[in-house]
């Protein structure tokens, strides 16, 4: 029982659980969100100081607490997060750029870059690594988005778009978890397990979850992040072109961004060049994928504990080994979801929701800005430039998109004629 309040996996959910609860009793009713802006002195107002100072304040005693019931030093922790936090502010200011922002150079893309342009250029202080505590961050932020999840909502293509958001990624990561061990003999296989889901599902959010489920290195999620964003900004401009040019219809046009673009501001700026009725129906698919994302990751890990690790001779792994070795989070994720869907909507109706939600997605987004922020100042060039093994895991990640992006095309059609 103990376990349940000394593991950092447990207390993923326990936080997330707080902050859930926390806004749908009215007890947290504001976090801050920093605006978008395109001239300097719009990008932070004097009044967002105070409700930012109050928010890294507590943020910092929410986790603290969870450190010290785990029997972890606060001290050295609290005098550090400052820094951690501090970062993340300035990594959201320069994502929020309206240009940067809208080509897809959002705020968890400059948290990585300061990250690692301190940890490379300078290294990074010894004091500062008590606050580098990216698996308690990212693994929070995954069960709040779990929260995102409606099911009410990412049903309303019903089997259409369950049909390709649904069917496609395990196809894709199959064949590129063989591809990527079989072919391009690349030896981590958590980093073609991450690769893999980053492309199939739905980028970052995935990648997190399933290199957190298989225990992939930090440079390695970073390699697999790096290529994601990239290729994401080149098929955000280039796929609404191309659509534009074939003369397809909407909803097929649609699906094929949602199933295919990664990350949702990209999904919903690359279906907004097409028509808002690409945009609806890109952003409902690009949201059924992200309900995979616990799924996999459980998947993912359930198959690494039986498969990948277990002990040559060893027939059978026990259900207990199996237990301890899977990632708690992915409770955490499933249950946010099924508690927004079937007991918040139904008893505070889908207002309120929404309202809830503005308060966790901005917690989330907090998050996972500190947690790429540590992930940076944990990571060396040096090692990122190892984990990408040569161009392998670029070729992995570029000939698993075309292959998504056909099986996609494919199940758009078939899914979504005459619609």
């Amino acid at each position: 029982m103990l376990s349940l309040f000394k593991k950092e996996d447990w207390w993923a959910n326990w936080l997330g659980g707080l902050f859930i609860l926390g806004a749908a009793t009215g007890v947290v009713r504001y976090i801050p969100k920093l605006p978008k802006w395109d001239h300097l002195q719009n990008a932070l107002s004097v009044e967002l100081i105070l409700p930012l100072v109050l928010w890294g304040l507590g943020l910092a005693a929410l986790t603290a607490l969870a450190l010290k019931i785990m029997g972890e030093d606060i001290g050295s922790y609290l005098k550090a997060f400052p820094a951690v936090f501090g970062l993340g502010v300035l990594a959201y200011i320069i994502g929020n750029q309206n240009t940067l922002n809208q080509y897809g150079f959002n705020d968890v893309i400059w948290a990585l870059v300061l990250g690692l342009l301190i940890s490379n250029l300078w290294r990074k202080p010894q004091w500062i690594i008590p606050a580098l505590r990216t698996e308690l961050f990212i693994k929070t932020g995954l069960v709040l988005l779990g929260a995102e999840i409606l099911f009410n909502r990412v049903l309303t293509l019903g089997s259409h778009g369950l049909g390709v958001a649904w069917t496609v990624p395990p196809l894709v990561m199959i064949f590129m978890y063989l591809y990527g061990t079989k072919v391009l003999k690349i030896d981590s296989k958590a980093l073609v397990a991450t690769v893999a889901t980053c492309t199939s599902v739905c980028g970052v959010s995935a990648a997190i979850a399933t290199g957190a489920a298989v225990k992939a290195k930090k440079e390695e999620i970073s390699a697999a992040i790096s290529v994601s964003l990239i290729v994401t900004v080149i098929m955000m401009l280039g796929m609404p072109i191309l659509i534009r040019w074939i003369g397809m219809s909407d909803a097929i046009a649609g699906a094929w961004i949602g199933g295919t673009v990664d990350a949702t501001g990209a999904v919903v700026m690359a279906g907004s060049m097409v028509s808002p009725t690409a945009m609806e129906v890109a952003s409902v698919v690009e949201m059924l994928q992200n309900a995979l994302i616990g799924l996999v990751a459980f998947c993912w890990a359930l198959f690494f504990v039986t498969r990948v690790e277990s002990e040559p001779g060893v027939e059978r792994v026990s259900a207990r080994e199996i237990w301890t070795r899977l990632p708690k989070f992915v409770l955490g994720f499933v249950a946010a979801a099924l508690v927004t869907s079937f007991v918040l909507v139904p008893t505070l109706g889908e207002a309120r929701v929404d309202d809830i939600l503005k308060i966790t997605s901005a917690a989330r987004n907090w998050l996972f800005a500190m947690a790429f922020v540590t992930i940076g100042l944990d990571s060396r060039l040096v090692d990122l430039r190892k984990a990408f093994k040569g161009q392998a895991t670029v070729n992995l990640h570029l000939v698993g998109q075309a292959v998504n992006v056909i099986l996609t095309l494919l199940a758009s059609l078939y899914f979504f004629k005459g619609l």
